[in-house]
């Protein structure tokens, strides 16, 4: 709400009247064509799961998949990273794998994604370093807060890893094995079979994240002789508020905009290039995601098997 806020503050009312005539006169041809690419994305997430719970022993049916990734983005909607505990315990429930391994498997798969993130910011960096240092710096991004926080988290970690090996109390002992339970999900990871295919959902899930960015240029006419590498910043800001509020609601236009100004687009351009993109985004997962509160146990209400006789 705050940098709603700041975005309204930041420019006049002939502005705002400007950046809504600019939404209002968006290409919708690419803002569906945008929302096709965020629709195949999910698909390829939710396929690309079971490559991680077969070295468990599981397997989700594609559909209760589907609709647990959907469910998983509209919650971290509301509150940031929840989805990723909803996601877990819908697949608990409706497939019967045990929260902590589908929770772990989800943690494992985030991790690439990471690794897909910081691949992005590097070349990010190498193509436009002052841009996004710049950028990062109005966001109050610090490295130095983040290395403070791992020095934390490291001394917590070592404390406490001694009284945890040794303690024998009924809670640890559940708390050791839901744990146990987490880490087989993660080194799931490294059990993959099929390691070529989940590469390349992995690929091709970030490929359409740009793809469905991209796109949005041609709803702007100042932002359409924008090429890939000029996108490529912005993307990668855009992705960083993402991850790190709920859906980068207020900032994600905010940030894309200071991003797009580096390249002589105005203010009002860039703010509607982003309001276009997020809004289109946000209300796919909003329709989607609602739909998956109700499709999903009617659906596994016919998957039911009939009670013989």
């Amino acid at each position: 709400m705050f940098f709603i806020f700041l975005t309204l503050k930041n420019t006049t009312a002939e502005e705002q009247n400007i950046i809504l005539g600019y939404m209002k006169k968006a290409d919708l041809k690419f803002v569906v064509l945008s929302g096709l690419f965020g629709v195949l994305s999910h698909l390829s997430r939710a396929y690309r799961w079971n490559f991680l719970l077969h070295p468990l022993g599981y397997h989700a049916r594609f559909i209760n998949s589907i609709l647990a990734v959907l469910i998983a983005y509209i919650s971290n909607l509301g509150i940031p990273r929840s989805g990723e505990f909803l996601r877990a315990t819908t697949i608990s429930t409706y497939e019967k794998i045990p929260f902590e391994k589908g929770f772990g498997t989800i943690i494992a798969e985030r991790m690439v994604d990471l690794v897909m993130l910081i691949i992005f910011i590097l070349l990010a960096l190498g193509l436009q370093f002052d841009l996004i240092w710049n950028v990062l710096q109005q966001n109050n991004f610090s490295f130095s807060k983040l290395i403070l926080i791992g020095i934390v988290l490291l001394i917590v970690f070592f404390l406490l890893r001694g009284p945890y090996k040794r303690g024998t109390h009924p809670l640890l002992i559940k708390i050791k094995q839901f744990i146990a339970g987490l880490m087989e999900g993660i080194y799931s990871l490294k059990n993959i079979k099929n390691k070529g295919a989940f590469l390349f959902h992995t690929l091709f899930i970030w490929f359409m994240y740009f793809a469905m960015f991209y796109v949005i240029k041609w709803t702007v006419p100042e932002t359409e002789s924008l090429t890939a590498m000029a996108m490529l910043p912005a993307f990668v800001i855009g992705g960083l508020t993402i991850s790190a509020t709920n859906g980068g609601v207020g900032i994600y236009p905010f940030s894309v905009a200071l991003v797009l100004s580096a390249y002589g687009i105005s203010n009002e351009s860039g703010l509607a290039f982003g309001w276009i993109m997020w809004s289109a985004q946000t209300a796919l997962v909003i329709l989607f995601g609602s739909l998956s509160f109700f499709i999903l146990p009617l659906v596994n209400q016919r998957l039911k098997p009939e009670p013989n006789g």
